[in-house]
Order: C-alpha cells, then structure tokens, then sequence
C-alpha cells in the first residue's frame, strides 16, 4: 500500500521497518512525466527482500520523473529518508538505478545514510561527491548500457569515472562491470508483471553482498 511522502511524491514499504532500512530510487527521462513505479527498482528489492526479511524497504514514485526536474526528484528522496526516520529506522542504505544514482549522492549526507548502492547509475562529472564520505559507495554496471535513441541509458565510463573521483577523495568505493548488462534490469509487462532482462540475476547477487555488509 502506498502513502504520501511529505514532498508529495509517493512511497510503500516491503517489510517492517526496523533499526535498519532502504530507501530505493529510480532513474528518469528527459520528458518531464508523472512519477511510476520502478519495474527495474521493484524487481531487484522483491529478491533482496527474500533474502534480507530483516531489512525493510521503501520505494519511492517521484512526483515528476525526469532530470529536468531533478531537484524535486531529490526532495522526494529526501521525503523518503524523512519517513523511515519517523518509522523509527536509524540506519540507512540507498539504492538507486539510473538517475537515482545522482538523487542518492546528492542524499548521502543525511545522518542515517551508511551505504550508497547504484545499479547502472547516472553520475555525470559535475555532481559532487562529498556527500559519500564516511559512506560505503557500492556500483554495479552493466557492460552493454548505453543511451539509444529514444531510450534513456549510462555508459559505464560514466561510472567508473566517479568512482576514481570517489576514491580520490576518501570515499570507500568499489564498481563491478555486469557481463551483458543493459540499462535496464526489468521491463513492466503490459498486465502489470515483470519481466526481467538477460542479465537481471547478477545484479541481484552484488546487491545482496553490499546488503550483508550492510547488516553488520
């Protein structure tokens, strides 16, 4: 069941919240539409779920899904961060596909936050880092992403490059290349269901590793 986040955007939770949490955030388009669900975001927590019953997970739907309006894109996420810590969470992990990747950077800094996850993500060269030190900054890219026409994508030089900015600056970073890998990890099907891409199972185990350091 989704509820209202404070910035107006929307949230729903898998499991409990407890000491622990995640709080997951997806990419975005060019065209300034409303807010969906992740289908690349939700299939990736319904397995981390399975694996991690003692973590629980909140899913954000933005309120405009597209970096012309990534500043509200990061307030929702923020929004986010606000109502786990209202549920009583007092550590948090970020996983982000695609643009969330920029969302969650620009959210690191919260009290709460001490694990970075980007699956794919979008990190150009001009957002700033500083808000991952202290953090563990988790990456996982897929070797064949790319923009095409007409369908958002991240190269992984993009990816690698902020990871040696991370690490220049102190930042517990780390990056894996996913054989295979597309932009995205699952596609919605037209009933309403998942459908996962080729190389969607080997993200899963990579999330699932940053996870159990996470709940040390």
């Amino acid at each position: 069941m989704s509820f209202a986040l404070a910035s107006g955007a929307e949230g729903r939770w898998t499991g409990e919240p407890g000491h622990r949490a995640v709080v997951c955030v997806d990419g975005g388009t060019a065209a300034e539409t409303e807010g969906t669900w992740s289908a690349s975001v939700e299939w990736l927590v319904r397995r981390a779920a399975s694996s991690f019953p003692q973590l629980a997970f909140l899913e954000v739907r933005y309120r405009v899904k597209s970096w012309r309006q990534f500043d509200l894109c990061v307030e929702d996420c923020a929004a986010a961060i606000g109502a786990a810590r209202a549920a009583g969470v007092r550590e948090l992990a970020l996983l982000a596909f695609s643009m969330g990747g920029a969302v969650a950077v620009r959210n690191a800094a919260a009290a709460e936050v001490s694990t970075v996850i980007g699956v794919n993500p979008w990190l150009p060269p001009r957002l700033e880092l500083q808000p991952l030190l202290g953090r563990r900054f988790a990456i996982a890219h897929g070797s064949l992403d790319a923009p095409l026409p007409g369908v958002p994508g991240v190269k992984p030089s993009m990816s690698r490059a902020a990871c040696e900015r991370a690490r220049t600056l102190g930042v517990d970073a780390e990056r894996r290349v996913v054989p295979g890998g597309v932009h995205a990890v699952a596609l919605r099907r037209r009933g309403g269901g998942l459908l996962a891409l080729p190389a969607a199972g080997r993200y899963a185990p990579f999330v699932a590793g940053v996870l159990e350091l996470f709940c040390v």
